[in-house]
């Protein structure tokens, strides 16, 4: 096993908080560059001579290689330095924005895309492996939350400032404007990520053995069916809105400024409440956002409360993301990277599964049949989760992997 005691910030009982932030930054970035062109689909699709159709498929198969991505990255990264595998995966984004930006044609586009796929998988698959190796065990929740502030940033302004510089200086101009930002991250992960030697070979048994703990899998289905239920009302949530609220656009952005500012104090509320007991918290995601939804059927027609609303269900998703991968960190904690990797694909998987369930239920019933079935979806997390203790690492485990480490 390779002797990581001297490169290792956790190792000697430090954070290196500036590698913590330049990851932040990265996710704000990759978030931002994954779901931009949903603001500018009209316009890209009448630069490229594409329908507006093939080109929000193109846009979604980054979706796609993310989920592959999440399933190899550990195995073909084999051996060699995760600060190396980041530094690259950076240098991909930013290959990716400048293809986009130049792109000729509709199939430049996908080019572009399936390389940002990439990215977003192999970054989320090592991410929290990482950040466990940055920060002391007790700091994990807090640099989780710093993270995941990259994504309520990315979620709270991306789009509207993305659909203004499209309109005023047009699509390519916001690709073109993303490229900077991603150089100035690439230089500070460089100055800033310690060395972080693979600590030891991954492959397919790796993730086969991880997949094998029952309280793991069980894990695992309840994320899928707690981000399948996120995604499947998160991703029709405008014709909601349009429908039920009436809402203007001016009234839409707002709406969805309130929710992605919202995500900030979900991600401070769960560094700061996330405690060493995990598994009361893992249901919560599920049962809170599910109510929500539920209720914007009854409420959805008053501005006040869906605006109410809609900031508690912001709050809560971010949260879930910190509270299900420190849930990973603890209880996979012999193999975060495969654990890691499971997680990322399994996300990757029900966002995608989410958004095709609740676009048949659209097209076929209505939006209130969309935003029920993310509600049945919800509950079915709840009676899987329970108290929670089925999904924590049995006792006689966790004391073997210690005396083994």
């Amino acid at each position: 096993m390779t002797d990581t005691t001297r490169t290792d910030p956790a190792n000697r009982q430090t954070a290196a908080w500036g590698a913590v932030l330049s990851m932040s930054l990265c996710v704000a970035l990759l978030l931002a560059s994954e779901f931009m062109p949903v603001s500018l689909l009209t316009p890209m699709a009448d630069g490229l001579g594409a329908s507006e159709g093939a080109t929000g498929q193109a846009i979604s198969i980054s979706g796609l290689f993310a989920l592959v991505a999440s399933l190899l990255i550990t195995t073909v990264a084999g051996q060699i330095n995760r600060k190396s595998v980041l530094i690259a995966l950076t240098m991909l984004m930013l290959a990716s924005l400048v293809i986009v930006a130049m792109a000729p044609s509709f199939a430049a586009l996908i080019t572009g895309r399936a390389i940002l796929g990439i990215c977003i998988g192999g970054f989320w698959a090592l991410a929290t492996a990482i950040m466990m190796r940055l920060v002391p065990p007790q700091d994990v929740p807090r640099a989780l939350s710093i993270m995941y502030g990259g994504q309520a940033i990315a979620s709270a302004f991306a789009a509207p400032l993305g659909a203004w510089l499209g309109d005023v200086f047009g699509w390519r101009a916001v690709f073109w404007a993303l490229t900077p930002l991603v150089a100035v991250n690439l230089v500070w992960q460089l100055s800033v990520l310690p060395s972080l030697p693979a600590r030891r070979r991954q492959n397919f048994g790796t993730l086969i053995d991880v997949l094998a703990r029952p309280y793991f899998r069980r894990g695992l289905i309840a994320a899928m069916l707690s981000w399948g239920s996120a995604f499947t009302m998160f991703t029709y949530l405008r014709p909601f809105l349009e429908q039920f609220n009436g809402a203007d656009a001016t009234t839409l952005s707002l709406l969805l400024l309130v929710l992605g500012l919202a995500g900030f104090i979900g991600t401070w509320a769960a560094g700061r409440f996330v405690g060493q007991q995990i598994a009361p918290l893992l249901k919560l995601p599920a049962l809170i956002m599910g109510a929500i939804t539920l209720a914007l059927l009854f409420t959805g027609s008053s501005t006040v409360m869906t605006a109410a609303l809609l900031a508690g269900w912001g709050g809560m998703n971010t949260a879930l993301s910190v509270i299900f991968m420190t849930w990973m960190s603890r209880n996979v904690g012999d193999a975060p990277e495969a654990g890691g990797s499971l997680m990322v694909a399994a996300i990757q998987g029900s966002i995608l599964l989410g958004a095709l369930i609740g676009g048949l239920l659209l097209d076929s019933f209505s939006i209130t049949a969309t935003f029920v079935g993310s509600v049945a979806l919800a509950a079915l997390a709840v009676i899987l989760i329970g108290n929670g203790q089925r999904l924590l690492k049995p006792v006689k485990l966790t004391q073997t992997l210690r005396r083994w480490n």
